[in-house]
């Protein structure tokens, strides 16, 4: 986008306000980001200049999360809440090439995301997107958008992909991710990615820093702790592991830099 950002801002979109999708479709390469945003991603990438990397890493795990669900497990239906601005791949295209009759639906509460996830992403029959909060479990699954496209009575897939690490943890996290399980049929999968301290890299203080004073919170949190999200639920192999390293499709070879042990995945089963 140009410097006219202000003009071209849709109607309700502050963009003097950083948020984190359009910090994180900026990492990934996306146009669907304001100068407050690139701001905030720049201030990381002085520290960290391997975070898109890491932002892509992160995509490419929920890819084979998906595919693992839609070609192994048989699942047809996925939820992605918090999903963030549309990319160039999507969890809808990820469990189509793996299963066709695959659906999903995607829950955001940021104005713009929904603003262009409704235009770029809402295929009838196929994807649609609704406005939702993670903190309101009951509104999102009683939503007619999403009952008319996800039959509940079924295993879905639900992926809350680097989310939890936004929810303090006055908050509750691992109450906020246990207020799902009710909702999910038995069979469902849940799939999670999350900030990740090591407790061995001293830049993840100054991570902390920059990342909640330009975005107002991102959670960095032991393994132990994210595995602890998972209660109620099965945890499958490998475990919490990071995203580089959750069921690779190839050799990954060693981790290029210490910041990728900073973002990790988990999937869990509802038995």
């Amino acid at each position: 986008m140009g410097d006219d950002l202000t003009e071209k801002a849709p109607p309700g979109i502050d963009p003097t306000t950083p948020t984190f999708a359009r910090v994180y479709d900026y990492f990934l390469g996306g146009k669907d980001n304001f100068a407050a945003d690139r701001e905030v991603a720049d201030m990381v990438m002085q520290l960290v200049p391997e975070a898109p990397v890491v932002a892509r890493g992160n995509r490419a795990a929920i890819e084979r999360a998906v595919t693992y669900m839609a070609s192994d497990v048989g699942i047809d239906q996925f939820i992605d809440i918090g999903s963030g601005l549309p990319t160039a791949s999507n969890v809808h295209q990820f469990a189509r090439d793996a299963n066709p009759a695959a659906r999903v639906v995607y829950i955001d509460n940021d104005p713009i995301v929904l603003a262009h996830g409704r235009a770029l992403l809402t295929e009838s029959g196929v994807a649609t997107f609704i406005q939702g909060d993670l903190y309101e479990p009951e509104k999102i699954f009683t939503d007619p958008a999403l009952t008319g496209m996800i039959d509940l009575s079924r295993p879905v897939g639900v992926i809350l992909a680097a989310i939890i690490h936004h929810v303090p943890d006055d908050r509750d996290p691992a109450g906020v991710v246990a207020a799902l399980l009710p909702h999910l049929a038995p069979g469902s999968h849940v799939m999670l990615t999350h900030l990740h301290d090591s407790g061995d890299d001293p830049r993840v203080e100054e991570a902390k820093r920059v990342l909640q004073s330009g975005l107002g919170g991102s959670y960095f949190r032991h393994s132990s702790e994210i595995e602890r999200f998972m209660d109620g639920l099965t945890i499958l192999e490998p475990g919490v592991a990071h995203v580089t390293e959750w069921r690779p499709n190839g050799p990954t070879g060693p981790l290029e830099h210490p910041l990728h042990t900073q973002m990790v995945a988990v999937m869990g089963r509802k038995d």
